[in-house]
């Protein structure tokens, strides 16, 4: 499988709650590292469960996928009947049909406030 096709699958396996296909698709030793919360995620087995036992309601939509050879760009959105609509900008490395590293910003929807000194030179989304 093709890197990029790798990581539209990681998204359609989390999405579908396949849990042992995400697996499948993530290196033992995977290193996932989320800036915005400072957290890293060492290992697949960790991976899968954060993901696994993240509250429910939510789905996933795929915006892009961006790829330059195992260097893959994923931006997703993912609404949650709870907490709001977030997005993710994923960056990943794949190898041997396999992602090996991961760094994702997650931020929700219009989470940060615009500053009034650019409000003339903005509009709202």
């Amino acid at each position: 499988m093709e890197p990029s096709g790798v990581v539209e699958a990681l998204w359609d396996r989390i999405e579908a709650r396949d849990w042992s296909g995400v697996a499948d698709l993530v290196a033992e030793d995977v290193v996932v590292e989320w800036p915005v919360s400072a957290e890293r995620i060492v290992g697949n087995k960790n991976f899968v469960a954060v993901n696994s036992e993240y509250p429910g309601g939510w789905s996933i939509r795929v915006l892009r996928i961006v790829a330059d050879g195992s260097e893959i760009v994923s931006e997703v959105e993912v609404p949650h009947d709870e907490f709001g609509v977030f997005r993710v900008a994923s960056f990943w490395t794949v190898q041997q049909g396999r992602i090996v590293r991961g760094r994702e910003y997650w931020t929700s929807v219009g989470a940060d406030p615009r500053p009034e000194w650019r409000a003339a030179l903005v509009e709202p989304m």
